[in-house]
């Protein structure tokens, strides 16, 4: 969601949200790549609109998986184009899981930019792993993401105005009831 907005301990660490925890970490040979369009895709075509060009970065480093964000952080290099990279599980828009013929698996994601955040509508990420397998952190992330996106909703809909309270019509005359139950048959019907 936006580029060196990860507050870091002096350890490179990223500072926890209130009530954030870690899920999982992958402290070493993480590489995120990152294709920032300089211009919001146009409908009906896949490349950038604009002037048409894009930004592409890579960095080495760590990942961490939080029951609310994932964060890339970049080991400390001057040939680093960006510091971290902080996502709300929320604001990954779609994934996929690649597993070439020659190569090594990696997840791709889109992501959803905050306003300021050095990041443009159609922003996709590319995620590899060096010294391990994928799989098992693919299926955390998407795990967790469904649970915030559930989470999410269900507040969406606590909070949105519910369906007016069903009370009860008034007693009619040719209705006896009793304990709220009706005595008599309905009217008979033609046959």
């Amino acid at each position: 969601m936006a580029l060196n907005w990860t507050m870091l301990n002096p350890n490179r660490t990223p500072v926890p949200l209130p009530n954030e925890m870690t899920i999982t970490t992958i402290d070493s040979g993480v590489e995120l790549s990152l294709t920032i369009p300089d211009a919001p895709p146009t409908s009906g075509n896949a490349t950038a609109g604009g002037s048409g060009g894009v930004k592409k970065t890579k960095g080495l480093g760590r990942v961490w998986l939080t029951d609310q964000r994932l964060i890339f952080t970049t080991d400390k290099s001057p040939s680093s184009a960006f510091e971290s990279l902080s996502v709300p599980l929320h604001s990954i828009l779609s994934t996929r899981f690649e597993q070439p013929t020659f190569g090594a698996n990696y997840l791709t994601f889109e992501i959803k930019p905050s306003n300021e955040g050095g990041l443009a509508e159609g922003t996709m990420a590319e995620l590899r792993f060096k010294d391990r397998a994928m799989f098992e952190f693919v299926s955390l992330l998407e795990k967790t993401r469904e649970r915030v996106i559930y989470m999410r909703r269900q507040q969406a809909s606590e909070d949105e105005e519910g369906l007016p309270t069903y009370t009860l019509p008034a007693e009619s005359s040719t209705v006896s009831m009793v304990g709220g139950i009706p005595v008599e048959n309905p009217p008979g019907y033609d046959v």
